[in-house]
């Protein structure tokens, strides 16, 4: 049995400790020639980046790709929007969480799957006020030192 391999290309650590992830989707993300030589390079930010849903597609904003070496013309702007590719129901899924106050789409990973395809996968998050980030940090402090506790009783 062949075990399904993935290549991660950019994670998103910083959207689990500032939101809330409810729920997560997979996205196909449209690309061109030049910006899929460069994903698969694994030179990628998502950072910074965000979803909306515009029209009936949704768009990714503020996800940064350098541009190929041997690009030359070819290569396009490295913050231009990109489409994500959804099914209709999970579009209108998103659209009805995102008209709630506070809600958001954030990217959390971004990968090439066994196929060889781009996809992101995406999560509808809520914000996290400040001691909602302590109260995670506190807890895993917790969770570290009773592993360590564990491990040195062994």
């Amino acid at each position: 049995m062949a075990q399904k391999t993935i290549k991660l290309v950019a994670n998103n650590k910083k959207a689990r400790h500032d939101y809330f992830i409810d729920e997560t989707y997979q996205a196909g993300i449209s690309l061109t020639g030049t910006e899929i030589k460069s994903v698969r390079a694994g030179k990628v930010s998502i950072k910074e980046s965000y979803a909306k849903v515009e029209r009936g597609e949704v768009i990714l904003y503020g996800m940064n790709i350098s541009p190929y070496e041997q690009g030359n013309r070819f290569n396009v702007d490295p913050l231009r929007p990109r489409k994500l590719l959804l099914h209709k129901r999970e579009i209108r899924k998103i659209l009805g969480a995102t008209t709630e106050e506070g809600k958001t789409v954030v990217p959390l990973q971004m990968y090439i799957n066994e196929k060889g395809l781009a996809k992101v996968d995406i999560a509808i998050a809520r914000g996290k006020k400040l001691y909602d980030k302590r109260d995670d940090m506190a807890k895993k402090d917790a969770d570290r030192k009773m592993e360590r506790a564990l491990k040195s009783r062994m």
